[in-house]
């Protein structure tokens, strides 16, 4: 391994590359999408996007943070557990801090016009972070019939019940085997 490439897989990059990452995605996991694959599929290498979109999936059914699971995946993929405890550091350590500072100076924020104007703003950016990793989510995703009935399905369990979607997920997923595995056993 070259010299660079051991600076690229330290597990000080990964903290200070899922610290900046922290420090720009507002709107939780989905919106901090497009800047993962940005820096941990097309920068350093450390994962290809289909491995990133399936840590995604995971951790969409697991309970914690989507954004915190996806970074421990990650750093565990590269160095394992001090990895997984780097990348989780690093992406909820801006949390902390503007956290801190915005509770310390809490009273001359709240109604500060530009700091209103400025959330309004990020608000917008995050929606349509959102709607990229939607839109890469269904390319992937929604490859023939089958998936866009689970999608119907599960669109419509999600916005008109109230089922819990750690129950849905399951369900999806048991779906999609058995689903698979008829049509497999059709062809056969």
């Amino acid at each position: 391994m070259s010299d660079l490439e051991q600076k690229n897989d330290s597990l000080l990059r990964l903290y200070l590359t899922f610290f900046k990452m922290g420090m720009v995605t507002f709107g939780g996991g989905y919106a901090m999408l497009p800047i993962l694959e940005r820096e941990v599929v097309e920068k350093y290498r450390w994962a290809d996007k289909e491995k990133v979109l399936d840590y995604y999936a995971v951790s969409q059914g697991l309970p914690g943070i989507i954004a915190v699971n996806v970074a421990v995946f990650i750093g565990y993929h590269r160095k394992k557990v001090p990895g997984g405890i780097a990348a989780a550091l690093g992406v909820v350590s801006p949390c902390i801090l503007i956290i801190t500072l915005i509770a310390a100076c809490l009273q001359n924020f709240q109604n500060n016009p530009y700091v209103q104007h400025a959330l309004g703003g990020i608000s917008v950016c995050v929606c349509a972070l959102i709607a990229s990793t939607l839109l890469g989510l269904w390319k992937k995703s929604v490859k023939d019939v089958t998936g866009f009935v689970i999608f119907l399905v599960v669109a419509a369990l999600s916005l008109l019940t109230e089922i819990s979607p750690i129950l849905i997920v399951i369900a999806a997923a048991i779906a999609g085997i058995l689903i698979r595995e008829v049509q497999r056993r059709r062809k056969a």
